[in-house]
């Protein structure tokens, strides 16, 4: 029985990392959806069910990078932090002026664009050099 409820458990970690997986993909290009917080999730729920899923995470191209910065705290790339910015300005601007009908809507939306960039910008700044 124990042996079975292990199996179970690293069938729903799997599970679970490879959703985190998609949804930090989607982040990479949705500048709304975050991109870090799902890979770490990823990370860890393949660390617990697979070491083979989990090596092939740390050594993928895209995103194998985002977790060994974050672990290493180096921090993010100057480049990554202009494009996230410049395409939550793009999308929560657009919704702000064209999408959400309500005053009070657009105020929100532009507070979540000026707290999101805000957050985005105290992470560390990756030096060209320090990077993989």
């Amino acid at each position: 029985m124990h042996e079975r409820s292990n199996r179970i458990a690293r069938i729903l970690l799997r599970t679970a990392g490879t959703l985190s997986l998609i949804l930090g993909g989607v982040g990479i290009i949705l500048p709304l959806l975050p991109t870090t917080p799902f890979l770490l999730l990823a990370a860890v729920c393949y660390a617990r069910s697979s070491e083979r899923w989990y090596n092939w995470l740390l050594t993928n191209r895209w995103f194998g990078e985002y977790i060994r910065n974050w672990h290493e705290g180096k921090g993010i790339p100057i480049k990554t932090k202009i494009l996230t910015i410049a395409f939550l300005i793009l999308t929560i601007g657009y919704s702000a002026a064209f999408v959400v009908p309500f005053f009070i809507g657009k105020v929100g939306l532009i507070l979540v664009a000026i707290c999101v960039s805000m957050h985005i910008l105290s992470f560390p700044t990756l030096e060209p050099d320090a990077g993989v």
